[in-house]
């Protein structure tokens, strides 16, 4: 959070997409489509949310959190093996070094600081890949609070390191066993707590959910962009990027890259989604490109489902890449054409994480090779002098078991 100078990062020209009927719509996209139970909860929280965006102490505890508990920035890397593989200047926004080795932490410490705030002791999550969970539970535990995490079963087994980190942390971890016991059901079993708990407070990892949580996670993300405009700057003399890139499940790390540069015409953004096996087999996350409008956790948004509007079971390769939607202000930005947006099949994403790996020897998650993976897809349109800045939102250690079990020798 903090420049090279040492100066706070100026939030006052954070740009969200275009909101038309009201508060947390984006287009025909967001809003809060909650039960009533609930009604009263969310709307504190947005009074509250609004209230912190412009009280100082707040910002100043969270920016002495985010430089000397985080470690933020987080580096803006020059992959000089990358730029002559694909002949031009490729960039790696390193948010895999953050702590907890992903950019979860940004947005959970937020979070965490607004409910405490709000003075509440019991701390919800949902997560699919364990990334938001070990980061909710890390801030849980460095505030002394309680902290239950909702995790699918398919998800516990596939990502055990992570579950292991939780639970060290002194977080309970409940398996879910609904639907494919993936992220939707996580979250579906969360928001049924929480309306069940309305004195807990829950902090959705992504940019999903009721309004104000898209808002809200993004507000929080958004330091990913900010940083790299201050980083940008000082290594080429310009402070944007010709290309964005990022990986998109619910689209916190890639609302977090986009957010500074959405007015932007001069930066092309581009999002990677799950496509799975393929979109046409029916094994798939690829929201974007079959998705239709529908209503998902309290949100308008792109969905996928049967012709009798039923939502169908998403797959990936990647645990925090399954989710059968896709956050809100993603939702406009694909359907006006502000962002392109790719299906990564799981053999791409696993041929992109080894080159990264053979390359410049980061191992990333899984979820982010497929944000690698369009490099390869747009080496074509790349010119040589064009700067393409990808975020890496995590790093492998959780997939190592995946990245085992398909490995083959060359």
């Amino acid at each position: 959070m903090m420049s090279e100078n040492n100066k706070k990062i100026d939030f006052s020209s954070k740009t969200y997409p275009s909101v038309n009927g009201g508060a947390g719509f984006y287009g025909e996209f967001g809003g809060a489509y909650i039960p009533e139970i609930l009604h009263g909860i969310v709307e504190k929280l947005e009074k509250a949310f609004y209230q912190i965006k412009d009280d100082s102490t707040f910002g100043e505890e969270y920016y002495c959190l985010q430089k000397n508990y985080v470690g933020r920035p987080s580096p803006l890397y020059f992959a000089r093996r990358l730029r002559d593989e694909y002949a031009t200047d490729i960039y790696l926004k390193r948010e895999d070094l953050n702590h907890t080795g992903a950019h979860k932490i940004n947005n959970a410490l937020g979070q965490i600081l607004l409910a405490k705030r709000m003075g509440k002791t019991k701390i919800l999550a949902e997560t699919g890949a364990g990334q938001h969970g070990v980061a909710t539970a890390t801030a849980c535990a460095l505030m002394g609070l309680e902290c239950i995490v909702f995790m699918g079963k398919t998800d516990v087994e596939r990502q055990f390191l992570n579950v292991q980190k939780m639970k060290m942390l002194g977080a309970r971890v409940e398996p879910v066993l609904s639907g494919n016991m993936t992220l939707k059901d996580a979250t579906n079993e969360a928001i049924r707590y929480w309306c069940s708990n309305p004195d807990s407070f829950y902090i959705i990892g992504s940019t999903v959910g009721p309004h104000p949580y898209p808002e809200m996670v993004a507000y929080f993300q958004s330091v990913i962009s900010e940083e790299i405009k201050v980083q940008l700057q000082e290594q080429i003399g310009r402070d944007y990027p010709d290309y964005l890139i990022a990986c998109v499940g619910g689209g916190s790390n890639a609302m977090g890259t986009y957010y500074h540069y959405l007015d932007d015409k001069r930066v092309k953004i581009i999002s990677a989604e799950a496509g799975g096996k393929g979109i046409e087999t029916g094994e798939t996350a690829a929201t974007i490109h079959l998705g239709k409008v529908g209503i998902i956790h309290g949100s308008k948004t792109l969905l996928m489902q049967d012709d009798d509007g039923q939502i169908t079971e998403p797959y990936s390769i990647s645990a925090g890449l399954d989710y059968p939607g896709i956050g809100p202000a993603h939702a406009y930005l694909a359907t006006t054409n502000r962002t392109q947006v790719y299906a990564v099949n799981d053999d791409e994403a696993l041929e992109a994480a080894y080159e990264l790996t053979r390359l410049e020897g980061i191992i990333p998650a899984i979820e982010s090779a497929h944000a690698l993976a369009v490099l390869k897809k747009e080496k074509v349109n790349f010119k040589p002098d064009d700067i393409i800045v990808l975020t890496v939102s995590g790093r492998g250690d959780k997939d190592m078991e995946t990245y085992i079990k398909y490995y083959t020798a060359p």
